[in-house]
């Protein structure tokens, strides 16, 4: 398994992460356990959670035990946890604030059944905290030894940049990760948010790499729906356009004249773009981590990233 530094920092990730939210919402605890356990044979050692995946970060806290100082757990914060049980308590919409910052990290500890959390991610924004605030409570947090590395989730560029201007001036730490949907059918953070991690040296997690299972070649042109699939669970059918059927039957035809499966060129090619450190793929089974970390052996030559741009429509990040 190929390791890379997370942006400028000092924390070191596998190229390919385990996302778990299936650990909380979807599987039971053996198959849970199968599945992180096949992560951390493979060679696995980037795990990532939220306080919102449901069970997942009491589930992974038990299956990690014994091997908490061998991995690196990321979590969120941010998003309301008061439907799925997590409850901060009340928070008014104000979840980047100091006060539910302290709260939110201190239940994540303890579900995790970890002294520290090594990634401390911000969900989403907060439009009614300033990112001032944010930033030195986060800051505090690193300080008391609580969390090691913080990041953020679903930023704009400007916000990016807005962050990054504060912890300069304010002596903050920095964020060292950015989360954003990014696949080979969604390269659009390519005209926004890469120009602004590249710039700041902050590392890209993409999450939704396989575009929800589109880019596997799970879905077929005109055929139904997978029942309990997650674009049939999750309403996603924006997904199944004729558009997007266009490009990935172009990166099958691109896949088979190399040798390769889809999910080989989805997950090499992703892992191949400027400012990625690792690529986020949830699991449902040993299998298909397996299936995952193999896929990520594929490294794409200048010419083979040049026809991939050219097949999805994009312009190449210069």
């Amino acid at each position: 398994m190929p390791l890379r530094r997370l942006g400028k920092s000092g924390l070191v990730v596998s190229v390919v992460g385990l996302g778990t939210n299936n650990l909380g919402m979807k599987l039971d605890f053996d198959t849970s356990r199968e599945v992180v356990h096949a992560a951390l044979d493979a060679g696995v050692t980037l795990f990532d959670t939220a306080d919102t995946y449901g069970a997942s970060e009491e589930r992974l806290g038990e299956i990690l035990h014994g091997h908490r100082d061998n991995v690196v757990i990321a979590t969120k914060f941010g998003s309301d946890v008061r439907r799925l049980g997590n409850d901060n308590g009340d928070d008014w919409n104000a979840r980047g604030a100091r006060r539910y910052v302290r709260r939110a990290v201190e239940a994540s500890l303890r579900r995790l059944r970890t002294d520290w959390i090594d990634l401390y991610q911000m969900h989403r924004p907060d439009p009614a905290t300033p990112i001032e605030e944010t930033l030195s409570v986060l800051d505090d947090l690193i300080r008391e030894g609580k969390i090691r590395y913080i990041g953020h989730s679903n930023f704009t560029g400007w916000q990016v940049a807005h962050a990054e201007w504060t912890a300069r001036q304010r002596g903050f730490e920095h964020f060292v990760s950015a989360q954003n949907e990014y696949s080979l059918l969604r390269r659009d953070p390519e005209k926004d948010i890469v120009p602004a991690l590249l710039e700041y040296g902050i590392g890209l997690l993409p999450y939704y790499p396989l575009a929800s299972g589109l880019l596997t070649g799970k879905y077929r042109r005109d055929a139904a729906v997978p029942e309990g699939s997650r674009i049939q669970v999750w309403g996603q059918r924006s997904l199944l356009s004729a558009e997007n059927f266009d490009i990935v039957e172009k990166l099958e035809e691109f896949a088979t004249a190399r040798g390769l499966s889809l999910l080989e060129v989805a997950v090499g090619g992703l892992a191949a773009q400027p400012a990625v450190c690792s690529v986020i793929a949830g699991a449902t089974s040993a299998a298909q981590v397996r299936m995952n970390v193999r896929a990520a052996q594929w490294q794409p030559s200048t010419a083979d990233l040049a026809e991939l741009d050219g097949l999805t429509k994009r312009e190449a990040v210069r």
